[in-house]
């Protein structure tokens, strides 16, 4: 078997759920043609991690429960830099804010431009829902850990898209039910699955499912952790 050499790159997805409870809808848009990764596919917004992410100082943590699963079996980089680089990716690919209301004068470049709004990165309401690692043989691997959040807890109109990137078209709010009428990628499909029908406990699930794609054959292991 011919090894992949392609470096796995620590990344953070950020799955925005609206209406919980009555028709609830997920924020996603569609990578461009061109894209050497998923092109023309649907998907949440996210992205790999950045050095900057490193140091960012979270004003308010994600809960214990979450804190702890993002620490198991994981040695690369903090549960603090993954939050912060899916709190990152929604800005700079929707315009949408997780955060709390408070001046920031020394935020790194590539946080600047959210630092202007006025917030700051705030996770307490996040949580750690599913983590997958890209398959060999892609053009682009990551080791991606989900994170969701309700869209009621963002700071921003829901319905504005002004301050988004152009690195996702349409962007747009889509129906769980709807979903499967979307190009979307395989994992995402994993993921919505999971979503739907744990709408429930999405703040502290009982388990993190992982699909962990280091090999050709891909094997899925659940991330869980004594509550206690």
């Amino acid at each position: 078997m011919i090894s992949d050499k392609i470096k796995i790159r620590d990344a953070a997805t950020i799955i925005v759920v609206r209406n919980k409870n009555n028709d609830p809808s997920v924020l996603m848009g569609q990578r461009g043609i061109n894209a050497a990764f998923m092109p023309s596919k649907f998907v949440f917004p996210g992205g790999a991690v950045d050095d900057q992410d490193l140091s960012i100082d979270i004003k308010n943590s994600i809960n214990e429960v979450c804190k702890k699963r993002l620490l198991k079996e994981n040695n690369n980089v903090p549960g603090d830099a993954l939050v912060a680089a899916a709190i990152r990716e929604l800005f700079e690919e929707t315009g949408q804010i997780i955060g709390i209301e408070q001046h920031w004068s020394e935020a790194p470049s590539n946080w600047k431009d959210f630092a202007k709004t006025g917030y700051l990165p705030d996770a307490s309401h996040m949580s750690f829902v599913f983590r997958a690692i890209t398959p060999p043989g892609r053009p682009r691997r990551f080791d991606a850990r989900f994170f969701l959040i309700q869209a009621e807890k963002l700071q921003t109109n829901l319905d504005d898209f002004s301050m988004a990137s152009d690195e996702l078209s349409h962007l747009q709010w889509i129906p769980l039910t709807e979903t499967k009428n979307f190009d979307l990628p395989f994992i995402t499909k994993v993921v919505l699955a999971e979503v739907t029908g744990n709408l429930a406990n999405n703040g502290s699930p009982s388990r993190v499912p992982f699909f962990q794609n280091t090999t050709e054959e891909g094997h899925v292991f659940y991330i869980e952790e004594d509550r206690n």
